[in-house]
């Protein structure tokens, strides 16, 4: 763990923010400012690409989730969004596992040298999760309505509202996260906020 010998800690950071507001630019910034990163999408992605994921998915949602023998994530989130139970199982079944993987991750990041200056985990659904209490602080990015809607638009995410439903507004996020950075400007501009909240972090 960060505090088992007598060198300072290194911060463990949850990162989240709305939809399309540039969670993963902001990610990728802090790395190249010196944090160790980790994106809990690309866990739960790999995570779905296992037989065992894809056997627990078939059992309980249907075939329909794996018509090609492989989980199809867009299927799964169809069925989910229909009914709070399945959501809740998937969320039950996804989240330990992703847990354990962070876990691993942390202490694994911990032992190299040199150490890195955070440990940053993206968490699109952190304070909804209730799991703000596992970080040392929160980062939340944010952006403008317009913005965002055109970066949907771009990745051919339509329907931005609709998949906002069960999420915190940005200005929840905002107030509950320790730190804001607005992503409506450039990426040397993101990556200067960043590299200021670190250094606030650090100090």
């Amino acid at each position: 763990m960060a505090g088992a010998d007598a060198r300072e800690p290194v911060p463990f950071i949850g990162l989240t923010g709305g939809i399309a507001a540039g969670k993963s630019e902001a990610l990728r910034a802090l790395e190249r400012l010196g944090a160790a990163t980790l994106s809990t999408d690309e866990v739960v992605h790999e995570l779905l690409a296992t037989d065992e994921a894809r056997d627990e998915l078939v059992g309980r949602l249907g075939a329909r989730v794996a018509p090609s023998g492989r989980v199809d994530r867009d299927a799964v989130a169809r069925v989910v969004f229909e009914g709070p139970e399945e959501r809740e199982w998937l969320e039950g079944y996804l989240w330990p596992r992703v847990g354990e993987r962070v876990a691993g991750w942390r202490e694994e990041e911990l032992r190299r040298e040199p150490r890195p200056r955070a440990l940053v985990v993206e968490v699109p659904l952190l304070f909804e999760a209730g799991m703000q209490g596992a970080f040392d602080r929160t980062i939340a990015v944010t952006a403008s309505g317009a913005t965002r809607a055109a970066r949907a638009g771009e990745r051919g995410q339509a329907g931005l509202a609709t998949r906002e439903e069960r999420q915190l507004s940005q200005e929840e996020k905002e107030e509950r996260a320790d730190f804001t950075v607005r992503n409506d400007g450039t990426l040397d501009e993101l990556e200067a906020e960043l590299s200021a909240i670190l250094s606030r972090i650090g100090s």
